[in-house]
């Protein structure tokens, strides 16, 4: 066994989002850090892969520019984003209804009249909820009474009719589940960021993300392929044996390593997601446009290459749909049944590309959620993640800030 001397202030354990974000704030203050990381790259789930000349994000993905933690570490420009078109199709059994952003798109404005997509009553109660959620203080809606969103969504006044036909579809594949039991604090900040933002894709795939964040920690601190077997009294175990003393220890994985590093630790169920990646020779849509099915066969389904022309070889076009849950024997044919109905075309001649199935895809947040939780677990131990906060890019980056502040505050109290 063998003991490295040089010893860093801090180790972080992982090089996803919150990982990067703690050894940035922490090497911005100072302290000399080291990030390990298991895999051959940065970015934990949200990573890119080449497939046979398409690029396959590790599941579905879209990055919101109205993030705070985001345009604080990124240069967005520099990401080359491609929007998504603002608003969403509903197939319905009255067929594909347009839920579109007037303010953004002028031309949709004849698509939310009333009797088309909504009534009267439901158009309104849009009109507040979108108003209240855009215009009040992030802090208000914190702090607000915590409700299924479910609840908070008949307590605006909603008809049951469209939250079936447009908010149970559409969330479900933002929460990854279809009760529509997730936090009313989560849905109201994600509504807001939604309506605040723009949601797009980088033009060399979600993974650039985690890249340009990598790509602004000083040489040397990312290593790759080091993956840590167990913590000790003064750092870690690497699993070939090595020692690596540190001061302090942050544990940014995934579930279920974290699981394994601290036991004990109280980590919440995470949801689980499939989707199903199929290479057409035309697109099945000419829009870069999110598709839901009101019907609930599918959570959601786009042409990517719509969205990022480089997404799919030229000729072709890719498209990405999302289901619930872990794949299934026969569970694809199903799919491609609902989207030959959902896009009114023939989807025989697709080829099924690859499948991507993500076990923790997003936690579990009913209420009542905490929206942060302290990352410190034991003297010289914290833990990090977007379990310790909301299950989304803004809640492990800003999960990641949090523990390099306790981090710091512990190292200069030493």
């Amino acid at each position: 066994m063998s003991v490295i001397r040089d010893a860093p202030d801090v180790l972080v354990i992982g090089a996803g989002l919150a990982g990067l974000a703690c050894a940035r704030d922490l090497s911005e203050a100072g302290r000399t850090v080291r990030v390990l990381e298991a895999c051959d790259g940065v970015g934990g789930r949200m990573r890119s892969d080449r497939h046979d000349g398409f690029v396959v994000d590790r599941g579905f993905q879209v990055f919101n520019t109205s993030y705070p933690q985001v345009r604080r570490r990124l240069t967005l420009r520099d990401l080359r984003l491609r929007p998504f078109t603002a608003g969403v199709l509903v197939h319905t059994n009255r067929g594909t209804l347009r839920f579109g952003d007037p303010s953004r798109s002028p031309h949709t404005f004849s698509d939310l009249l009333p009797g088309r997509l909504a009534g009267t009553r439901d158009l309104m109660a849009l009109g507040i909820l979108t108003a209240r959620d855009t215009l009040a203080p992030v802090r208000s809606l914190k702090r607000a009474a915590d409700h299924t969103t479910r609840s908070a969504l008949a307590g605006a006044g909603f008809s049951e009719e469209f939250v079936e036909r447009f908010f149970r579809p559409f969330l479900s594949g933002v929460f990854l589940e279809d009760r529509l039991e997730t936090s009313s604090r989560v849905f109201h900040l994600v509504w807001r960021s939604m309506l605040r933002g723009t949601l797009c894709l980088p033009t060399e795939g979600i993974g650039a993300v985690p890249r340009a964040l990598a790509d602004r920690l000083p040489s040397g601190t990312v290593r790759l392929g080091t993956p840590v077997g167990t913590l000790t009294d003064d750092g870690v175990a690497l699993t070939d044996g090595t020692e690596l003393p540190a001061r302090a220890v942050v544990v940014a994985t995934g579930p279920g390593p974290a699981a394994s590093l601290l036991p004990g630790l109280d980590l919440p169920a995470y949801r689980v997601v499939t989707t199903y990646y199929h290479a057409a020779a035309r697109p099945p849509l000419g829009e870069p446009t999110l598709l839901t099915d009101a019907g609930r066969r599918f959570l959601n389904t786009c042409v990517l290459s719509e969205v990022v022309p480089g997404y799919a070889p030229k000729g072709t076009a890719l498209v990405a749909t999302s289901v619930l849950g872990e794949d299934a024997e026969g569970r694809e044919p199903l799919v491609r049944d609902a989207l030959a109905e959902a896009y009114g075309i023939d989807t025989g001649g697709w080829d099924l590309l690859t499948v991507r199935t993500i076990p923790d895809a997003l936690p579990v947040m009913t209420p009542p959620q905490s929206l942060s939780r302290t990352s410190r677990v034991a003297p010289g131990r914290h833990v990090c993640g977007d379990h310790r906060a909301t299950g989304s890019v803004q809640g492990a980056l800003a999960s990641g800030a949090r523990a390099a502040r306790e981090v710091l505050h512990e190292l200069d109290g030493l």
